[in-house]
């Protein structure tokens, strides 16, 4: 099992720089409800940094139960925290790739101080802070494998939030994805306003 680092943060550290953001999103390739992306500035020179968030993986390959017991201890040991969301219909509108850098030029907005450097998973935003685009980054950075279960528990709660509001979907078993289950629903019911209707399997609906 690869567990993530600090070397890319430790590297700009090193340089003197201080608030390095990594970035994430989770909802990309569901069917339904929006992308949500999560920056996390991890505190500079904790030595204990990876003792105290150890367990903290690319979201992917953690459960539910463990993502939701990690998700307070990387808020309260981070610098800073920001999420950002772009909706079904700007999916519709704009494409996926597009939405995905609105939601994370978001979360960066909504960190609450300037980062130095971006560390991002795959993605390069149109933000002039320096930035690094590394491939499979949330299961090697830290601060990215950080943002990635941020990003992923806080839409998961989103849909299940949304269940309430469309129950026939099962929402909040799926969040969205695109199961035997939310097929058969959408057969039976249609798709709804949370729907991604560019997404092929939903644009004969």
């Amino acid at each position: 099992m690869i567990v993530p680092g600090l070397g890319s943060e430790r590297k700009l550290w090193a340089k003197g720089l201080h608030a390095v953001a990594g970035i994430d999103e989770a909802g990309r390739g569901a069917w339904a409800g929006p992308v949500v992306a999560a920056a996390v500035v991890l505190p500079r020179g904790d030595r204990y940094l990876l003792r105290t968030l150890l367990g903290v993986r690319d979201s992917k390959t953690l459960s539910s139960r463990q993502r939701e017991r990690l998700f307070p201890l990387i808020v309260s040991t981070a610098s800073a925290v920001g999420v950002g969301m772009a909706s079904a219909r700007f999916i519709d509108r704009m494409g996926i790739v597009a939405a995905t850098r609105q939601a994370m030029e978001m979360a960066v907005a909504n960190l609450g101080l300037t980062p130095d450097h971006l560390l991002i998973d795959a993605l390069r935003l149109e933000l002039q802070v320096p930035q690094t685009a590394l491939i499979k980054g949330d299961a090697t950075v830290l601060s990215i494998a950080a943002a990635s279960i941020i990003a992923k528990v806080f839409r998961d709660r989103l849909l299940v939030a949304l269940a309430e509001s469309y129950p026939c979907y099962g929402f909040a078993a799926h969040k969205g994805y695109g199961t035997a289950a939310h097929r058969a629903a959408l057969m039976a019911a249609g798709p709804c306003p949370e729907h991604r209707l560019s997404f092929a399997p939903l644009r004969g609906l």
